[in-house]
């Protein structure tokens, strides 16, 4: 079968409001037989290529062939031969898999005896053969990504564009999608795969990096691992004060990035910077530093330049939380949810301690986002406690949230107001006013950077943006207890870093972080986790606590995304259920 080609010639696209080029003179040529992944920081230009490949963007210059066609003068006969899942991929949610599926036909042209078996195939490959009369809106994350790839593959096309699929989906329906999508190419299908998880782009055979509208590598992701072999080290002074070391570390000019994983600090050396420097620099003997397998996130930042240092611009303006180190802080007791005869969640209970980060995690669907939801007051409990501050949240909800900072898995912020505005708003929500108020503005200001974007709205602003305002306005009353529900989710490497530089300095200072996230590197900043599943607690206990109850002689050392597969799977077998 011969090989179907992208080709770029100093393909540019301009936007009259930015300085710079979105994407700024690529030529290059991406072929089928396997997935090409496009990765790069919010505002790298990703979706504004993807947009001129799907011919939804006219090029400023340069010259762009899909397939032998023009986007633009040929956009009739591509659309014929090419599917385009955005993020929001736009499904109907008050009609069902098969009303979608129908609708999605008739659009692309799949009519007669073509139709019902087309639809059996892509029902059988993406396992949704038993839910045809499910709302969509009432699907899993991971289930409405797969109806939207199914509607996607509506008419055999040549070249799949998939722009970051598997953002909100849990790690075992990511797993799913990808094995649906190395099917396809193995088919021979051209598929270009957007992604913020660099764990994806390692599963890639090639990747475009790309920053600042420029592909900065074009090439296999091992390739570009293999250079940062003898500069990624594992570091633990065994304090147990994993988030003191990284600090400490971050500050060090011998250090280009560095991340908690579970009770050590993965760093990555400075080029030319020695591990017995960083021994006496960080006072440790040189046998508690060992070297560790790089990983293609580890290159991707170094290839940027680092990670984002070591300032924790919230710690500094947070006050220190009163209160004893051990004392429970949130509750949950045998919190039971029903929505009719369904059980959402079922007798779950789980303590936080103050200054603790506790990391809610399971699959789409299994019931931690009800748990969340009536830990944060937002849903009434059928029975059982959801405790705060030794507060109920059915009596007591509008003193506890008081003391609450809450920042939602969907944007919550208003799209037409400006950042200040914004900022204005939620801080008089939470009863600041006039000086004290204009204080809490110009710190949160200065803490995130907002001075370039404060006249903007967040409708205007690349995601990382507005994730960075959604967290300074839950924080502007200076809260006791911190509810975060998937505050990454969709963001990239380097933003997520800054995330948690913020989160971690404020847990230094006494805040208690609830967190869910379906990101497993990130769950190795928590403390302690509690994995929910057919809306039961089924396991919990600290990162490597969780990492060793999995580890086996095939995988001695179990990575977090595999000890959360593994737990699942072997709860689903223990109870006689089908796999996840």
């Amino acid at each position: 079968m011969p090989n179907n080609l992208i080709e770029m010639t100093a393909l540019e696209k301009k936007f009259p409001e930015r300085q710079t080029a979105a994407v700024a003179s690529l030529t290059l040529q991406i072929q089928s037989g396997g997935v090409t992944g496009l990765v790069g920081p919010d505002g790298a230009g990703k979706t504004t290529l993807m947009r001129m490949l799907a011919g939804l963007l006219t090029p400023s210059q340069g010259t762009l062939r899909v397939v032998g066609l023009d986007p633009v003068t040929e956009e009739g006969k591509l659309h014929a031969i090419l599917g385009y899942m955005p993020q929001k991929f736009g499904l109907y949610e008050d009609l069902t898999v098969m009303e979608n599926l129908s609708l999605y036909a008739d659009l692309r042209g799949v009519t007669g005896a073509l139709r019902q078996p087309t639809f059996d195939r892509l029902l059988d490959f993406t396992d949704l053969t038993h839910f045809t009369s499910r709302l969509a809106g009432k699907l899993s994350g991971g289930m409405k990504q797969k109806l939207g790839l199914a509607c996607t593959l509506l008419g055999q096309p040549k070249v799949l564009l998939l722009d970051e699929p598997g953002v909100g989906v849990d790690p075992i329906s990511r797993r799913e999608l990808w094995r649906m999508v190395h099917e396809l190419a193995d088919e021979g299908m051209l598929i270009l795969w957007s992604t913020s998880y660099l764990d994806e782009a390692e599963q890639c055979r090639e990747v475009l990096l790309m920053n600042e509208g420029i592909v900065i590598y074009h090439g296999a992701p091992g390739a570009l691992t293999q250079k940062m072999a003898g500069r990624t080290l594992l570091v633990n002074d065994g304090s147990g004060t994993h988030r003191q070391l990284l600090q400490r570390a971050l500050r060090l000019p011998l250090i280009s990035d560095g991340v908690i994983q579970g009770k050590s600090v993965r760093l990555i050396l400075a080029r030319q910077a020695e591990r017995a420097a960083l021994a006496k620099a960080l006072n440790l003997p040189e046998d508690g530093i060992e070297e560790t397998e790089p990983r293609f996130e580890d290159a991707f930042i170094d290839l940027l330049g680092g990670g984002p240092g070591g300032k924790q611009a919230m710690a500094e303006i947070m006050p220190k939380i009163a209160g004893n180190a051990g004392e429970t802080v949130i509750e949950a007791r045998r919190l039971t949810k029903k929505f009719g005869d369904f059980a959402a969640t079922d007798n779950i209970s789980f303590s936080v301690r103050r200054g603790e980060i506790f990391g809610l995690l399971g699959p789409n669907g299994a019931g931690k986002s009800t748990t969340f939801k009536m830990m944060c007051g937002l849903l009434v409990p059928t029975a059982g406690q959801a405790l705060v501050l030794n507060m109920d949240l059915k009596t007591s909800s509008g003193r506890a949230r008081q003391r609450l900072g809450y920042m939602a898995q969907k944007f919550s912020l208003y799209g037409n107001l400006t950042v200040e505005q914004n900022l204005r708003f939620f801080s008089g929500v939470y009863g600041l006013h006039g000086k004290h108020q204009q204080r809490k503005m110009d710190e949160m200001s200065q803490a995130f950077d907002f001075a370039p974007i404060y006249r903007q709205t967040p409708d205007s602003l690349p995601l990382g943006f507005k994730q960075r305002l959604a967290l300074a306005c839950s924080l502007m009353h200076e809260p006791d207890i911190l509810f975060l529900d998937e505050p990454t989710s969709g963001v990239d490497p380097l933003t997520r870093r800054e995330f948690w530089l913020h989160i971690n300095g404020m847990v230094e200072k006494g805040v208690t972080v609830m967190v869910t996230t379906h990101f497993m590197d990130e769950a190795e900043y928590c403390d302690r986790i509690g994995l929910v599943y057919h809306g039961k607690l089924i396991a919990s206990g600290t990162p490597d606590e969780l990492k060793q109850r999995t580890a086996s002689t095939e995988a001695p050392n179990p990575t977090m995304e595999q000890a959360f597969i593994a737990l699942v799977g072997n709860y689903d077998k223990d109870n006689g259920h089908a796999a996840a």
